[in-house]
């Protein structure tokens, strides 16, 4: 059975959506042993979603973040709801289509369109660090909305991790003066899809607890590329992206977006959403990497700095660690 809020570690419950137990008759706070396959699992699931900032980097300035934003739902949907069928999940997916066509809204129709939009201002590493602010502000919106309880760890890393993004903020904004409007505002549309993220985490939890995680990933993709269908195609752009930009959309729905889902249920159901939050401090490394490496894009000792800070805030946040916590198997 699922256990209740009161029994899962503050981790599991300020863990990233989807944290439905994508098995329902098994217990999600604990997995078993991590493994090296595991291991590679985590290495994997963080190099695609790290690479995921490059390749709105790329496909941005092509399409626009709207167009870009519904095919890459559209190439995930189409990819998962073949999975979800030979799973015999098309069922769940009718009977909670409506909390699960909010959690498409808030988890990925609007967050890829506001991490789209920033692409066109700020690299792709500082656009993934400040994604890792995700499980904080998930753990701030729970403590708020679903009254759980606060502590000194917990509040003392959303104390740090602000700090951090404020740092962030600040070193960003003196990069270019010219640009300093334009990457203030970039700033605010990664933090306001990170809230989103946190708060379709709290939102899954709330409405969608013990629904088969593979049907509310599919049903988001789903009702994501419908929301977004109208506007792509009135935003759709005048000439014709060149084949880097489509190569790198295809990547986006269905290595980071639909791969990456299957790599994270997996994971879950293997070792438990308190060890797969850990790919979160991953995803920035990983978008660091890749982004000087193909984009030529500097990595600053200030973003090195400001990314520890977040991470650290955000581990402390999630109960990952803390002072004086328990050790748990």
């Amino acid at each position: 059975m699922p256990q209740s809020a009161a029994e899962r570690s503050p981790a599991e419950r300020a863990a990233p959506f989807p944290s439905p137990n994508p098995n329902p008759g098994a217990s999600c706070a604990r997995g078993r042993p991590v493994s090296r396959r595991d291991l590679a699992d985590l290495l994997l699931l963080g190099a695609l979603w790290g690479a995921s900032f490059l390749f709105m980097r790329v496909a941005v300035p092509q399409f626009g973040a709207l167009p870009m934003s519904a095919l890459r739902v559209a190439g995930a949907a189409l990819l998962l709801l073949p999975l979800l069928a030979l799973r015999g999940g098309l069922g769940s997916l009718r009977r909670h289509w409506r909390p699960i066509a909010c959690v498409g809204i808030t988890n990925s129709a609007l967050p890829f369109v506001g991490f789209g939009l920033a692409a066109l201002t700020l690299p792709a590493g500082l656009s993934a660090i400040l994604n890792a602010t995700s499980p904080m502000f998930g753990a701030l919106i729970a403590m708020l909305w679903l009254r759980e309880t606060g502590s000194v760890s917990r509040s003392a890393g959303l104390a740090i991790g602000f700090a951090g993004v404020a740092a962030l903020a600040w070193d960003s904004a003196r990069l270019d003066p010219a640009t300093t409007q334009g990457a203030g505002l970039a700033i605010g549309l990664c933090l306001a899809a990170s809230v989103l993220y946190g708060f379709s985490a709290c939102f899954a939890r709330r409405f969608l607890q013990g629904v088969d995680s593979l049907a509310v990933a599919t049903g988001s993709q789903v009702s994501a590329a419908l929301a977004l269908a109208l506007p792509a195609w009135w935003a759709w752009p005048a000439s014709t992206p060149a084949p880097a930009a489509w190569w790198a959309v295809l990547a986006l729905a269905l290595l980071c977006t639909g791969l990456a889902y299957v790599l994270y249920f997996r994971l879950i159901a293997r070792i438990g959403p308190a060890r797969a939050i850990t790919v979160t401090y991953l995803v920035p490394a990983f978008a660091m990497v890749w982004a000087a490496a193909f984009l030529g894009e500097a990595i600053t000792p200030a973003m090195l700095g400001t990314a520890a800070l977040i991470l650290l805030g955000t581990s402390l946040a999630t109960g990952v660690v803390g002072w004086g916590r328990r050790r748990e198997d």
